[in-house]
C-alpha cells in the first residue's frame, strides 16, 4: 500500500545533482572498494535506489541511535556556521531552514547533522542536534558517480519524504509503502533492517515534487541517485545520509516546506569554502 501525503513541493536544488535508484542504499552486504580512493568533484549516491553491496544499507548508515537534542543556548550567526562564502552563495534566497551535514575530512564515513532557522533578520540560529551521522563508506565528492561508495557534496533541496512506516507527524510530502522494506546486512556486518523505515529524499539526481522511491535521473543512471537521509544502522553508507532514529523522526516533525528547507553537506574544509 503506498499512502502519499501532502502535495509537492518544488524548490531549487543546489548545484549539484544525481541519482540512487540504480546504486543507492538499499542493497545487501556489498563487497569494499579499493581503499585509499581520493573524493572525486561533484556529487551522487544512493539510498535506496542505488542497492549497497551486501553489508551497507544502500545509501544508508549511521553512528549509535541519539535522542533528540536541542541546542539550550542558540547563538545566531549572519552565516551558517563553517560554512564558506562560496558554499553559502549557493544556498537560496527563500530558505529559511538548512540541515548542516559535516564530516572531518573527504575520506571520513561519520559526520555531525545539526538543523538550523533563519531569522527574519537574516541570522541563522541552531535549533536542534548536533546529531552523529553517517555517510558514504568512501567519504564524500563532489563529482558522484553510482558505485563509488561516496556522498555527494553540495546544497540540495531536502522537500519530499516517506517510509515504511507511517507518517510520524511530517510536514513534507510523506509517502508510506512497503517497497521501503530492506534487508542484508552493511559494511560492517550490521543489519540494514529498519534503516528505511523513515527516508528523506535529498534532490540529487532525481525529480522534485515525488515519491523518494521514483527511478527517474535527470543526468543519468551513472550519476547515481536514490540518495536519501535514512535511518541509522550502525555503519557506513553507500552514498546517503544516516541520523539515529529519533533525531530523523524529529528531523521530519521540524521541516517546513514553506521554509524551503535544504542540506548542506560535505567535508569540513571544502564546505568552508
Amino acid at each position: 500500500m503506498s499512502v502519499r501525503k501532502g502535495a509537492p513541493a518544488l524548490l531549487s536544488a543546489g548545484t549539484l545533482c544525481a541519482a540512487l535508484l540504480l546504486t543507492g542504499c538499499a542493497h545487501p552486504t556489498p563487497s569494499l572498494p579499493p581503499a585509499g580512493r581520493a573524493a572525486a568533484a561533484q556529487p551522487g549516491g544512493g539510498s535506496r535506489p542505488e542497492a549497497p553491496p551486501a553489508g551497507a544499507a544502500g545509501e544508508a548508515g549511521g553512528p549509535a541511535e541519539a535522542a533528540n537534542s536541542l541546542i539550550a543556548t542558540p547563538v545566531p550567526a549572519p552565516h551558517l556556521p563553517g560554512i564558506g562564502p562560496v558554499t553559502q552563495g549557493l544556498v537560496p534566497d527563500g530558505t529559511t531552514q538548512a540541515l548542516v551535514v559535516t564530516g572531518a575530512t573527504a575520506d571520513s564515513s561519520t559526520s555531525t547533522a545539526t538543523l538550523y532557522a533563519r531569522d527574519p533578520g537574516g541570522r541563522w540560529i541552531p535549533t536542534a542536534g548536533p546529531w552523529p551521522a553517517h555517510n558514504a563508506l568512501q567519504g564524500w565528492t563532489s563529482d558522484h558517480s553510482a558505485g563509488d561508495l561516496r556522498t555527494p557534496i553540495g546544497v540540495f533541496r531536502i522537500g519530499d519524504a516517506g517510509g515504511r512506516l507511517p507518517d510520524p507527524g511530517a510536514r513534507l510530502p510523506y509517502d508510506q509503502d512497503e517497497e521501503f522494506a530492506i534487508s542484508g546486512t552493511g559494511f560492517s556486518g550490521e543489519p540494514l533492517e529498519g534503516s528505511f523505515d523513515h527516508v528523506i529524499a535529498i534532490d540529487y539526481n532525481r525529480v522534485p515534487g515525488r515519491t523518494p522511491l521514483d527511478k527517474e535521473r535527470p543526468l543519468g543512471a551513472d550519476k547515481g541517485g536514490g540518495v536519501w537521509i535514512h535511518v541509522d544502522h550502525g555503519g557506513p553508507t553507500q552514498a546517503c545520509v544516516a541520523l539515529p532514529r529519533e533525531p530523523l523522526r524529529a528531523l521530519l516533525r521540524a521541516l517546513d516546506p514553506a521554509a524551503e528547507p535544504v542540506v548542506v553537506m560535505g567535508p569540513a574544509p571544502e564546505l568552508a569554502r
